[in-house]
């Protein structure tokens, strides 16, 4: 009989290499030097900025005013034919306000600023509990097709760590035709560069990294929309 076998031959006993006290040092030392490079290589991995003047220029509705500033500077600097504002409904004051909605709100932020109205258009997105980035999304594209548009040129402005998954999510979205790039503004709340010493950067850097990873993962879920 196999000495190897046991439990009347279902297991089989296997040798295998375990690290001795000096290899796991290596290992604890090793994981210490790299633990800094990977902390400092989340951020910028995550803001992406990949800008792609012409076209339209879309501006998420959730982002603060630095970013709408940002977004009028340009458009005056580049050639758009429009601007499209997306956004949730107003979850906090919004029966103190008069508007309704991000899109709405960012739309008369931007024409406080001196952006001419003809070119700018305020696209609301539906109540939904989840995937908010997708679902203003597909409503650009469907009031893209409801009003005989089709860009085929995108520049997506974002805030910090969400851009990278703004962009992914628009291009699912939006179809191969259409080419999206994305510019991410810099955070003011925190320092990129060390976002994991505040709980403020922190949060927002690894919720965005989890929810990064959970739609790359569940990308199938969102190509059936």
């Amino acid at each position: 009989m196999d000495a190897n076998r046991t439990c009347w031959g279902l297991l089989r006993r296997r040798t295998c290499l375990v690290p001795t006290w000096r290899g796991g040092l290596a290992l604890v030392l090793g994981s210490a030097l790299l633990l800094p490079l990977g902390l400092q290589g989340v951020y910028p991995f995550l803001a992406l900025s990949a800008p792609r003047p012409g076209g339209v220029l879309v501006i998420e509705g959730w982002v603060p005013d630095s970013v709408l500033e940002a977004g009028f500077a340009e458009f005056n600097r580049h050639h758009y034919d429009k601007v499209f504002i997306t956004g949730a409904p107003i979850e906090r004051g919004g029966f103190l306000s008069i508007y309704g909605n991000q899109a709405d709100l960012c739309s008369a932020t931007l024409l406080k600023l001196g952006m001419n109205s003809n070119v700018l258009q305020s696209v609301p997105t539906p109540v939904v509990s989840k995937d908010r980035t997708y679902a203003s999304a597909v409503a650009l594209r469907q009031w893209w097709r409801a009003h005989g548009m089709a860009p085929t040129n995108v520049n997506l402005f974002s805030l910090g760590p969400h851009a990278r998954r703004s962009r992914l999510l628009f291009r699912r979205a939006l179809g191969k035709e259409v080419t999206v790039g994305v510019v991410a503004l810099s955070v003011g709340d925190y320092d990129a560069r060390h976002w994991w010493r505040t709980s403020q950067g922190f949060r927002s850097v690894t919720d965005e990294l989890i929810a990064y990873c959970y739609v790359r993962a569940m990308f199938w879920r969102f190509a059936r929309a």
